[in-house]
């Protein structure tokens, strides 16, 4: 019995699982998720002049992989502050009408533009460069896509290795090699 009241004492006082808000739109929201016009030529420049990297995140209604990822992943201390300080994140929506214009100047509803990039899953998540050539389009342009909910220590990972630009040196250490290098020090209990 003592063990039962003990078990229901510590459920009571580990409160109710965090709750993410959901937008008028049926998307969670994070504090650092921005609302633009969805120029993704003037939301580079914004980006730039922010000093942050920009981020193309691809949610639809009712995703429990979305709802999952916001609510053990995103809602982090760690990741959330992370995401914050270093990345420009622009919000879309794979069945969504708001028109998007792609750096290669076409302007299609996200849910075309979905289409014409190829988004099938959500969420996606699609890191972008500093400079993008013109007439190019964003698939193209992308250093890396993030498809699917992923733990925090992969999604960490995946934000930091393109904060580093590690997709440009030579060591051939590619995302994976990354990856599980760093799984490896958290393990051994280097964090640094």
């Amino acid at each position: 019995m003592k063990h039962f009241l003990f078990a229901a004492a510590m459920a009571l006082t580990a409160g109710p699982a965090l709750a993410t808000e959901i937008g008028d739109d049926g998307l969670h929201k994070a504090p650092w998720m921005r609302d633009t016009f969805k120029d993704l030529r003037e939301d580079l420049d914004e980006a730039n002049a922010e000093g942050k990297r920009l981020v193309l995140f691809f949610e639809q209604r009712g995703c429990i992989y979305c709802k999952k990822m916001h609510e053990e992943v995103l809602s982090r201390e760690d990741v959330s502050s992370y995401i914050g300080e270093n990345f420009f994140v622009v919000q879309l929506n794979l069945h969504g009408d708001i028109e998007v214009t792609d750096f290669d100047g076409e302007a299609l509803s996200e849910k075309d533009m979905a289409r014409k990039w190829g988004i099938l899953f959500t969420p996606t998540i699609m890191f972008l460069p500093e400079e993008v050539e013109e007439g190019v389009a964003t698939p193209q342009a992308a250093v890396a896509t993030m498809p699917g909910a992923f733990g925090a220590g992969t999604v960490l990972d995946m934000f930091t290795w393109v904060n580093e630009k590690r997709y440009e040196l030579d060591n051939g250490e590619d995302f994976q090699r990354y990856h599980a290098r760093r799984i490896q020090e958290r393990s051994d209990g280097n964090t640094d």
